[in-house]
């Protein structure tokens, strides 16, 4: 017969991540699981009743969660079963890490560090990680910057992405985290394996990205600039100082440095007709142009702006010349990406050829400084830690 408690549970909801070393992360936020496995993949992790008794939670011991009405059904191995408002899984020797399994559709199975508090949320389980911030920003640069790479390189995206976190760090307060997992805020797909970019992560400890007023930065990115980037207010419409286009010839040898599309001459003039412009297919009414970034594809008295070309017609980038040729219209690339600060691939190349992550930063942001967040003057807010007591339904 399956056994109902009542939990108690230590929720820190809103957290100075300065003060703590901590972020608490939702979890498959693109998802709505309503059932999920927690598996202990290294160490130990409890899980404490109200009346003093203690679930203890070995490695490979599964915990079935799921969602049942307003609350959470969890068993566990021991087939003792509980109804509760929340549930919370602490790590219990300082290096802890779980695994979580969703079983639908597409299944998926990712491990994390840290803590885990689970909440019933509208439908679906809220899964929150409470994680070390070196470990969470390895495993944003392990999903946003790839394995395998140059330590500098790593270094550079640790930054990069240290910046973005507490930039963003009270994006999701008033929802009980921090950030979410997925490009909302930043790609996170669970723990880095790859030991070079935990390296950088640790080497880089607390350092992000500051502009003159002492302001942590939008620390834009983007995977080929096709040889230069784009200004900010070019694409967002947003002036930032640091943000401003900058000839780059490092990454023009790497695999996504050109592109090029087909287009038959009657789509491209069907689409060109939507868009206000009526033309027949005449090179001097259709050809385009760009040897450095513009903002508008313009032919005759007709301009468009790139941005919605690339985004009605699914483009790689902004930065294409348009030719015609014969019956079809041949658009012709550069670069993958809105173009805007750091270009990866040009940074990997830098790396490669010796520069060192201040360089690199600095060549991609101008006029920034590289500091610790404690210099910062728009630190995340203080913690508010709350105590709530769960009861069973009835």
């Amino acid at each position: 017969m399956v056994r109902f408690k009542t939990l108690f549970v230590l929720l820190i909801l809103f957290v100075d991540a300065n003060v703590s070393g901590q972020v608490k992360i939702r979890l498959f936020a693109s998802r709505s699981p309503r059932v999920a496995v927690f598996s202990v993949t290294h160490g130990r992790y409890e899980l404490n009743l109200y009346n003093g008794e203690i679930i203890s939670i070995s490695e490979g011991e599964p915990v079935i969660l799921m969602k049942y009405d307003n609350k959470l059904a969890v068993k566990t191995a021991n087939e003792k079963g509980y109804i509760c408002d929340s549930v919370f899984f602490t790590g219990k020797t300082g290096d802890d890490s779980f695994s979580l399994r969703l079983n639908e559709k597409s299944p998926v199975r990712q491990v994390y560090s840290g803590d885990l508090g689970c909440l019933p949320d509208f439908g679906t389980i809220l899964f929150i990680n409470n994680c070390d911030i070196e470990r969470y920003i390895s495993g944003v640069v392990m999903a946003e910057g790839g394995s395998g790479k140059n330590l500098e390189y790593f270094k550079t995206q640790a930054i990069i992405a240290r910046t973005y976190m507490y930039r963003s760090f009270g994006k999701h307060m008033s929802d009980k985290y921090n950030v979410c997992d997925n490009t909302h805020c930043q790609a996170f797909n669970g723990m880095s394996s790859d030991t070079l970019l935990n390296i950088a992560a640790l080497e880089t400890k607390g350092l992000v990205i500051l502009d003159k007023d002492s302001t942590l930065i939008e620390s834009a990115f983007h995977a080929n600039c096709g040889g230069v980037t784009s200004s900010s207010e070019d694409v967002w419409l947003t002036h930032q100082t640091y943000l401003k286009s900058v000839v780059d010839p490092y990454c023009l040898s790497s695999r996504s440095a050109t592109w090029q599309k087909s287009i038959s001459a009657k789509d491209w003039i069907s689409y060109l007709a939507k868009s206000g412009y009526q033309v027949k297919a005449d090179s001097s009414q259709i050809n385009f142009s760009q040897t450095t970034r513009l903002t508008e594809y313009k032919t005759a008295a007709f301009s468009i702006p790139l941005l919605k070309v690339r985004t009605d017609l699914n483009l790689r980038s902004t930065y294409f010349s348009v030719y015609l040729k014969g019956d079809s219209v041949i658009l012709v690339g550069r670069g993958y990406g809105h173009g805007v600060g750091l270009c990866q691939e040009g940074a990997m190349a830098m790396a490669s050829k010796g520069f060192k992550y201040r360089e690199i930063i600095n060549f991609y942001y101008s006029g920034v400084v590289i500091s610790d967040i404690k210099n910062a003057v728009n630190l995340p807010a203080k913690p508010v830690v709350k105590t709530f007591l769960y009861r069973p339904s009835k």
